[in-house]
């Protein structure tokens, strides 16, 4: 597969959560950009199924809805 370059302009805000989120996960930036994307395409097709996206409280089992843009 044939790889491209992209330049990506982020806020100093998104900066700072993108770093952070790599030396949390010890993954290169690039890495957890492509995850992310890959992650949010799985999203994406559950929720064409008709599928819906929880979070679930582990204690208290409270269920939230995530609703996608």
């Amino acid at each position: 597969m044939a790889k491209k370059t992209m330049t990506l302009n982020l806020s100093d805000e998104e900066m700072e959560v993108l770093e952070r989120l790599c030396e949390k996960k010890g993954l290169s930036k690039t890495a957890l950009i492509r995850q992310s994307l890959r992650l949010y395409q799985r999203i994406e097709e559950r929720l064409e199924k008709g599928d819906k996206l929880f979070f679930e409280h582990e204690a208290s089992k409270e269920k939230a809805e995530v609703m996608m843009l």
